[in-house]
């Protein structure tokens, strides 16, 4: 780790934005983690409910870490509480977003849409406000390709482009989603480097990610219920996915915390928070294959172009 860290700070040096192995390796673990629980969301019956439930027994796996890195605890300053605030916030919109996309559309749809937005919308947010290193040009060519190919996976044939493919109810959820997703991104780069930067030492940066990572859920978890506390539907769904489908939602929320602090801990080898954003694109192709082997939904030629395209711009993502 010390010598990534090395590596990280002679690129920063020279300007240029910069993936090591260990980020990749890391984030195709990852990337398959989140299409698992993704497909396990979308396969019961995807709702707020089941996302509260999934999220809060999925961080309470983290609690051993509470008193393995108490020490980290003093590095957790007002502003990073307050960050915390922020990126739970983003992640229940995440959730809620996500929650509705699956109620109405497709996994084959409705993934890659949220997954996708949140390429240009950090890129273009951490650009605009100088976070983190700048972006190559092939990382920005990447990105659009990785974009581009989301775009042809709705569609059933090529000559079907129609705004109605995504101007729909589906299709707006997921858009709140990828906004979620855009905001806690920035947000959790933002408060993890300042968190490196306040530790100093690279041997807390395990424990401040996990630390982190249960705290944030938390913050999710208290978002999450005030909107369920203003739904009786919610609220008695609530009730009966605990009774029925905790072992169910357990399992997701323990892959949502595995697949999450994986991403995390990525962020300390990337030298912006784009290129994570990017190269987690990877479950698209992995998640529109598990909706077609385990949903039966179709894989019309445009949807296997898009992930050939999604794979292409990856590729140049995480070589540049």
């Amino acid at each position: 780790m010390v010598a990534a860290r090395k590596v990280l700070k002679e690129k920063e040096i020279t300007g240029a934005g910069f993936m090591t192995l260990t980020a990749i390796i890391i984030l195709t673990i990852a990337a398959f983690t989140h299409a698992g629980w993704n497909l396990l969301g979308k396969s019961g019956r995807p709702s707020p409910a089941f996302f509260l439930s999934a999220n809060t027994l999925g961080f309470l796996t983290l609690t051993p870490a509470l008193f393995i890195f108490t020490s980290a605890f003093p590095l957790f300053s007002l502003h990073i509480w307050a960050y915390l605030l922020l990126a739970g916030f983003f992640q229940a919109i995440y959730y809620l977003g996500l929650a509705g996309a699956y109620h109405s559309a497709d996994m084959s749809i409705a993934y890659p849409v949220a997954r996708s937005i949140p390429v240009m919308g950090v890129a273009l947010i951490t650009s605009l406000l100088g976070i983190g290193a700048a972006l190559g040009s092939q990382s920005v060519v990447g990105m659009v390709i990785v974009v581009s190919g989301c775009l042809l996976l709705p569609m059933k044939q090529f000559n079907t482009f129609r705004l109605s493919n995504y101007w729909n109810i589906g299709t707006i959820y997921a858009l709140l989603a990828a906004l979620g997703t855009t905001g806690y991104s920035i947000v959790d780069d933002t408060a993890l480097r300042l968190l490196r930067e306040t530790s100093g030492v690279p041997a807390h940066i395990p424990g401040i990610t996990i630390i982190y990572s249960f705290l944030e859920g938390a913050f999710t978890s208290f978002w999450l219920l005030v909107f369920l506390c203003s739904t009786r539907e919610e609220r008695n769904r609530f009730k009966a996915i605990l009774w029925k489908e905790k072992s169910k939602a357990g399992l997701t929320g323990f892959t949502i915390y595995l697949t999450y602090t994986l991403v995390l801990i990525s962020m300390s080898f990337v030298t912006n928070v784009s290129y994570v954003v990017a190269f987690r694109q990877l479950s698209i192709p992995i998640g529109t294959t598990i909706a077609v082997l385990f949903l039966k939904e179709r894989a019309y030629l445009p949807k296997l172009t898009g992930t050939f395209l999604i794979f292409i711009g990856l590729v140049l993502v995480g070589t540049a």
